[in-house]
């Protein structure tokens, strides 16, 4: 399977990101990792902020490689494509994915349940924030400024 195969299946379309994008994207992953760390929030909710950090940074790592999701699946085509854009192990794609879930529960279905959570999605959107822009810095540097 490839990015390529996604846009045969209709999963992605073919973008062309610019730099102003890119640094939009980041801008807003950079905000989302400050604000998550607000103290007096519920966990819920830095939880679910440091979740829209790492979306927007994975948003990004598919945009600088040339595609955009469709909408159905959206989130889930997003992290999942950073196995192919940043080459990002399936371990860590799957351990996403387990927040993504937990991210539509604790936003649609309950409350009070991401608590421990909470440090470990944070953390995991400061690592991925180095790793975007420094797969975009060697891939597409020209999206950078």
């Amino acid at each position: 399977m490839s990015l390529q195969d996604w846009r045969k299946f209709g999963w992605l379309k073919e973008h062309q990101a610019s730099a102003q994008e890119v640094a939009d994207l980041l801008a807003v992953a950079d905000r989302d990792l400050q604000a998550c760390q607000t103290s007096g929030l519920v966990a819920d909710w830095r939880f679910n902020i440091a979740y829209n950090a790492a979306l927007q940074l994975a948003t990004a790592a598919l945009a600088a490689a040339g595609y955009q999701a469709e909408r159905s699946q959206h989130h889930y085509r997003v992290t999942q494509s950073l196995e192919w854009t940043i080459a990002m192990d399936s371990r860590s794609v799957r351990r996403l994915d387990a927040f993504r879930k937990k991210r539509n529960m604790s936003d649609y279905e309950r409350a009070d349940m991401v608590s421990e959570a909470e440090a470990e999605m944070r953390a995991v959107a400061e690592g991925l924030r180095r790793d975007v822009e420094a797969w975009i810095r060697k891939t597409r540097p020209d999206l950078l400024r």
